[in-house]
This record gives structure tokens, sequence and C-alpha cells, in this order.
């Protein structure tokens, strides 16, 4: 039984986070719930912040909010002053709801729309990570009009794609994001910033996978890039202040996954861009990077009431929980894995091996299949461990089941950041089918 965090099991034998006892949680909150290990979510943030500080290398480390995003998940980033990843107006307006510090915002997105680009505008936000040619004409449009300038990085793509220890040195050149490092387009896009009045060139971004259990895909990212940024020195003088080598940092769901901790990550991140750039003479950027999962995933819990079971004799047993694919849908999309205990039991005697079932109108909503348990009855409380990103921010009312809260827990305190929603929310945009006016 591996436990995350402050996970452990208290006196009364339950499941506890955070201090706080889950079948408490449970009965307080209802299920399903998901549950927040904010002691966890810091000791990352700072893992990631302090490495960098540590070694002296200017940095800024910007949470992916799109793991997830909540207006007190967004206080609880500052707080710990990191800056923030948005990728949408709609993850922009909670930071900007939030009060989030606007210079610490860096706003990315294959399609950016005016509005979203003017909203960015208006609040002079820190940085807009360009994507492509079209964004870069249409943001140099709307500083003009505005009379307004922005500071960018350029998003390419250096030929790397990293599928957790799969590196594909060519792959990634077809992708929907970025301008391509090989073909000239990322110098083409070099020079028409340079060439702007109102766009400040800060520097390049790139992001090559997620769930990344080693260093080796950053590095040679990092390599490409710095090789390419000295030929740009050399033809026309430019080398950015930021280098930003984006997220996509590991975490263990299951015994499978070997992930490194964050300062192993940041170091030879670090190591590398002071050897390549000492290796051309040029000067030390400042790295940015953006962990999303892995300040996030480990952190998240997930409660739910064990209801019906199904015995098929010599195939499966099945137990349904009272949620499934609409407040965790990665099992059905990418058949993500995940380990769970009775939050009311956590070390009784295993007996039999059972497939955790949602109860969504769907076959495929299977929560996890072939887990070990002790006998189970309906009530039962069951955990699934590491839901904290990707969870909430790809929930959905489908079968019109309403989203579940969200639940903070830090030194044996509780507090609920996001209600539960109600049958009401699930209709409050509805309108009804107008009246038919004259009829004949």
């Amino acid at each position: 039984m591996y436990f995350h965090g402050t996970t452990t099991v208290n006196g009364q034998g339950h499941l506890e986070i955070g201090g706080v006892d889950t079948v408490y949680l449970a009965q307080k909150y209802g299920t399903p719930v998901y549950v927040y290990d904010v002691t966890l979510i810091r000791e990352r943030a700072r893992g990631f912040k302090q490495t960098f500080e540590k070694l002296g290398v200017k940095s800024q480390v910007a949470y992916a909010s799109k793991a997830f995003s909540s207006i007190a998940m967004l206080n609880l980033v500052n707080e710990e002053g990191l800056s923030l990843d948005v990728v949408s107006g709609g993850e922009l307006y909670t930071a900007l709801a939030a009060k989030f510090p606007v210079e610490r915002i860096h706003f990315h997105g294959n399609n950016k729309s005016k509005e979203e680009l003017l909203l960015a505008l208006e609040h002079n936000i820190g940085c807009i990570v360009v994507d492509n040619f079209h964004e870069l004409e249409l943001l140099e449009s709307l500083c003009n009009e505005q009379k307004k300038s922005i500071s960018i990085l350029l998003r390419v793509t250096p030929g790397i794609e990293a599928h957790t220890h799969d590196y594909i040195l060519t792959g990634q050149e077809d992708s929907k994001f970025g301008f391509d490092l090989q073909n000239g387009q990322a110098e083409e896009a070099i020079k028409i910033a340079m060439g702007s009045d109102h766009i400040k060139l800060l520097g390049i971004h790139c992001h090559i996978g997620s769930q990344i259990f080693d260093s080796t895909g950053f590095i040679l990212a990092a390599r490409k890039i710095i090789d390419k940024l000295a030929e740009w020195n050399s033809k026309f003088l430019f080398f950015p202040s930021v280098l930003n080598l984006g997220g996509g940092f590991g975490i263990r769901y299951t015994e499978e996954d070997e992930p490194l901790s964050p300062d192993s990550y940041v170091k030879e991140i670090i190591i590398e861009v002071q050897n390549r750039t000492k290796s051309y003479q040029l000067p030390m950027p400042e790295i940015w990077i953006e962990p999303g999962r892995s300040l996030v995933g480990e952190a998240g819990t997930t409660l739910y009431t064990i209801g019906s079971r199904k015995d098929v004799p010599n195939v499966r047993k099945y137990l349904a929980v009272d949620g499934g694919m609409s407040d965790n849908i990665r099992p059905a999309l990418y058949e993500a894995k995940y380990e769970a205990v009775l939050a009311n039991r956590p070390t009784a005697t295993i007996e039999e091996t059972v497939s955790i079932a949602g109860k969504c109108c769907e076959s495929g909503d299977m929560l996890i299949w072939d887990l070990p348990l002790p006998k189970t009855v309906s009530n039962d409380i069951l955990a699934v461990f590491c839901t904290g990103a990707y969870g909430y921010s790809m929930s959905n009312n489908y079968n019109r089941i309403p989203r579940p809260p969200v639940v903070f827990v830090e030194n044996g305190e509780d507090y609920l950041v996001i209600k539960r929603e109600t049958y009401e929310d699930l209709i409050r945009l509805d309108l009804p089918l107008p009246s038919k006016i004259n009829q004949s």
C-alpha cells in the first residue's frame, strides 16, 4: 500500500489525509468528493522553486492550471510564489477573479481568439506564448489598435516527442502546436517579432510531452534549441532572455511508475543549459518550467460510496460506485490506471479482486480493472488515489450528473473550495422551446 503526502491510517483505522478522517469527509460533503492534500502541493511547489534558488539560476516556475483550476487553487499557487500558465479565456478569467498577479500570468493556446487576446492586453498580463503566424499577425494588429505593448515567447517544436521513456527525434514536427524549429518557420517568426513596434520577444518555449519519467527528453530539447539559438545569434544577433522548457514531469499513479523528484528534473535541465550555452560563449538565459500534474496529481484523492455488486462466475466481479467517467474520464479516454483502498477499512485483509464500475450509462465507464480489495459491502467508502490532475478539470455532466465538490485539507482542517453542483445548476442555462405564435 503506497500513500502519498500526508495520507496515513489514523487511530480509528480510517484513511486520513491532511490530518482529516476521510470517512468524516465523506459524511460531511457526500460522495463523490475530490480531496486535495494542500501540504503535498506546497512541498512540490517548493521542491521545484527552491532548486533553482539553491543553484542561483534566475527562473519562473509556472503552474500549468489546465491540470486543475479554481480560485482557491490559484490563491494557493500565488501564496507559494509561483507564476501561472493559462490556456483559455476561461482560465485567464479565473486567474483575474483570484486576483493573481497579472505580471506572472503566461497565456498559451494554439487558437487564441481576438476576445481572449484583448482580455490579456486589457489586463497587461506578463507574457503571451505565441503559437503561429496567424496569432502573431493578430496580436500585432490588436496591440496597434489598443496602443499596447506585450511580451511574448515563441513556441517551437524541437523535433522531440516524449512518451514516458520513449523519445522520438523526428515525430513532433507533425504537431498542431508551435513553429517548426527545422524548416525555417521559427526563424521567420523571430524576424517578424523582432521587427514589431509593439511586441517584445523574451524568448523561446517548447513542450515535449506528458508523464515523463526521466530528464533525457528535456536535455535533448534544450540541446537542439540552444544549438539553433547559437546559429540565430550569429545570423541576426538574437539570443533569448528566457528559455521555457515546458512541463510534463511524471508522477506515480501505480507501482509501475517511477518518476524523478522535482529537484532531479530541475538540476539536470540547469546543467545542460549551462554547459550548452557556455560551449557557445552565450549568456545563460532565465529558465522557465510549467509543472501541472506534478504539483497536484498525487495530492488529489477521490472518495466514492460503493453501491451495487455484480458477480459473473468465473469471469469478473464488478463493484459500482456513485461516480465514474463524469468525474474521472481518463480511464475511458486513455486507459489510465489508478490504485485505491477502502477508506473506512484500508488495512483489512485482501480477499478478492474486483473491477470498479462507474454509474454512467456506458460499458466503457470503468475506473479500475482488477483491484485487490477486502470483501466489501454496500456503503463502504472507496478512495482512489492520484486524481488531482485532470479529474475535476475534465469532469462533465454526461447523463446529467452534477459535478462533485472539491475540498482542501491541511493541518487537521478541511475547506470546501468548490461546491457540489445541483440539479438546478444543470438546467440553469437551459431555455424552453418557444411557444408557437399565429398558429393556423
